[in-house]
């Protein structure tokens, strides 16, 4: 009875393994003949998006200051408040300067009597024309003495130098003010200034840009995520880069006829830019070894090869190639990791790039 069971173990175990290795050639073939997708780059209007963290100041903030020392009579104006160019902001007592002009005056008036009588003298011959130029000087000073004490007066009145928004009143009527100390700060927010930092990379992108196309679509998206309705336009660029950063200021102007925007905000400065017929592919076909990236190319032998491209820019789900691809390469989209170097494409299936790329969520304009 043992020895009979022998040869029945020996055909089971023979069952099995033919049975292994059937679905082994199974599993082969079945990775022999996957099914490749394969598509082209397409040569397309492509809309790229740079975005910069920006600081928003007014295009004129400046420090109100008292041109003269007195106490501080009168404060006309409010905090936040919208004043006109030549509105009355601030009233220093002018008791001592209107004293001051009064008594410049009186000398002025001496001099023109001393001056028109020894004028009159030296007509008749009876004093020197000297005497004249002496009193003619004298009548000078006294004139541009009464003229300093006249704009002394005129300063202790202050008065908006351009229409704009008052900020935080610093002193407080009665208070005894110095020359040249702060009263407050005036904003003119009817045009912002944005400032920006630009990487000399994109700096170099942008003055190559130049003159090619129309300018460039600038946003402003603010601090809560909404896009200011404005649109702005580069208008300066700072005269040097920044050697420990790398970078170099730029300026955006945007129009602020509501006064939504505020001296000392910040935002985020969008460039949106138009490429004219660039080579652009999905991201899925693209894989990357040792920050090189490659796609995997079916040649007319039919054969794959690994090519390395270089991006350009990177969108969401699409890349802007700058070099290793034209129009006419065929690249594998799907099956990309079934691929290998020199391997038969059998069973591919060709998609027309027009066709991929619109399913693209940042497809080619």
């Amino acid at each position: 009875m043992k020895l009979s069971l022998v040869p029945a173990i020996i055909l089971v175990l023979i069952s099995l393994s033919m049975s292994a290795c059937n679905l082994h050639k199974e599993g082969e073939a079945h990775q022999e003949h996957h099914k490749f997708v394969l598509t082209s780059p397409v040569a397309k209007d492509v809309v790229i998006t740079q975005q910069y963290v920006a600081q928003i100041h007014s295009q004129r903030h400046i420090n109100v200051r008292a041109l003269v020392g007195g106490y501080l009579e009168e404060i006309q104006v409010k905090e936040g408040q919208m004043v006109k160019k030549g509105d009355l902001m601030f009233k220093i007592l002018p008791t001592l300067y209107l004293a001051k002009l009064d008594a410049e005056s009186a000398e002025a008036d001496l001099a023109q009597l001393e001056y028109n009588n020894t004028k009159k003298l030296a007509d008749e011959k009876v004093v020197s024309p000297n005497e004249v130029a002496l009193f003619q000087a004298k009548l000078s000073k006294a004139l541009a003495k009464k003229k300093l004490a006249a704009a002394e007066l005129n300063f202790t009145d202050v008065r908006a130098p351009f229409d704009g928004i008052i900020d935080c009143l610093l002193q407080r009527e009665g208070s005894l003010i110095k020359e040249g100390e702060d009263l407050t700060t005036l904003s003119d927010n009817s045009l912002m200034w944005v400032y920006f930092n630009v990487p000399e990379a994109r700096y170099l992108e942008y003055m190559a840009s130049l003159g090619q196309d129309q300018d460039p679509r600038i946003e402003l998206v603010l601090a809560n995520g909404s896009t200011f309705p404005h649109a702005g336009k580069i208008n300066a660029i700072e005269a040097k880069f920044d050697n420990k950063t790398g970078n170099i200021p730029f300026r955006a102007d945007f129009s602020n006829p509501d006064r939504l925007l505020r001296h000392g905000q910040t935002g985020t400065v969008l460039i949106h830019r138009t490429l004219h017929n660039a080579i652009v592919i999905p991201q899925r076909a693209v894989f990357e070894i040792l920050d090189k990236r490659y796609v995997k190319l079916v040649g007319k032998d039919g054969k794959v090869h690994q090519r390395e491209i270089v991006i350009q820019n990177e969108l969401d789900d699409i890349f802007v190639i700058k070099s290793g691809l034209d129009v006419n390469d065929k690249f594998i989209l799907e099956g990309v990791q079934q691929a290998f170097e020199g391997h038969d494409v059998e069973d591919a299936e060709f998609r027309k790039p027009e066709e991929v790329m619109a399913n693209q969520k940042n497809h080619a304009e």
